[in-house]
């Protein structure tokens, strides 16, 4: 087929931008849900270049391409799409909510922007409402000990799924380490001129706003709910490992 013949359904640039080798990994990450900042350099340069082509291209599929005002992409599904999407858990959106508390706190500056997972846990604590967060874990929680601990590992699988999206990168070999990137501002207050937006989010915390990541998202897909077990498999494995030592 002629390269005119082609140009007749497609622009010239769309076509070098679907033959691009970045594409294929990259329309798989998007899918996925993953959300591509600056610091991803080539994915993001690429991204910039064909804006304008990929947006059409994804409409196609009733999702639109959305650059965020703190420059990284993202998919947003309308609610005809047909592409799958992923729904995040209450204890999730309440972990990428104090995600992005911390990322808008001084000690992000002070820490060279690193956060462990024992100084989120005990910021997630001090935010909300810990006989609630207990509830998420075990309806019929009594408060023991048993069920700190699942809530624990609970916030572990919370911090794995966040890191496929793209909203924090792990830094230590025992994922123990994290910075977190400006697409935690997904869940971030919607502020008002004047606002400090750090105490704005504080509040969405506890008032327990719901901060929804797409549209239109009611039901998970049950590969998310599978990728949900088997990471909580390997925590509880990487667990047992870090206690035998």
């Amino acid at each position: 087929m002629s390269s005119t013949h082609i140009e007749q359904f497609m622009s010239a640039k769309l076509a070098q931008a679907l033959a691009n080798n970045l594409f294929p990994e990259l329309d798989s990450q998007l899918r996925a849900g993953r959300h591509i900042g600056v610091d991803d350099l080539d994915n993001h340069a690429f991204l910039m270049d064909f804006q304008d082509e990929l947006e059409g291209f994804y409409a196609r599929y009733n999702v639109e391409l959305v650059r965020a005002p703190e420059g990284f992409f993202y998919l947003r599904p309308r609610s005809t799409t047909l592409i799958p999407r992923s729904v995040l858990s209450e204890l999730e959106m309440l972990v990428g909510k104090v995600l992005c508390y911390l990322y808008l706190s001084p000690e992000r500056l002070a820490n060279q922007g690193i956060f462990s997972t024992a100084e989120l846990y005990e910021e997630l604590l001090s935010l909300a409402d810990e006989a609630k967060l207990l509830k998420v874990v075990n309806n019929r929680s009594t408060g023991s000990d048993l069920d700190k601990q699942k809530l624990l590992e609970k916030t572990r699988g919370a911090l794995n799924r966040l890191r496929r999206l793209g909203m924090i990168t792990f830094v230590s070999a025992d994922n123990s380490q994290f910075v977190i990137a400006e697409s935690v501002f997904r869940f971030g207050a919607d502020v008002r001129s004047g606002d400090d937006p750090r105490e704005a989010q504080l509040r969405l915390i506890r008032d327990g706003e719901a901060q929804s990541l797409t549209e239109d998202e009611k039901h998970p897909r049950p590969e998310d709910q599978d990728d949900d077990n088997e990471e909580s498999d390997n925590d509880n494995a990487t667990d047992e490992a870090e206690d035998e030592e």
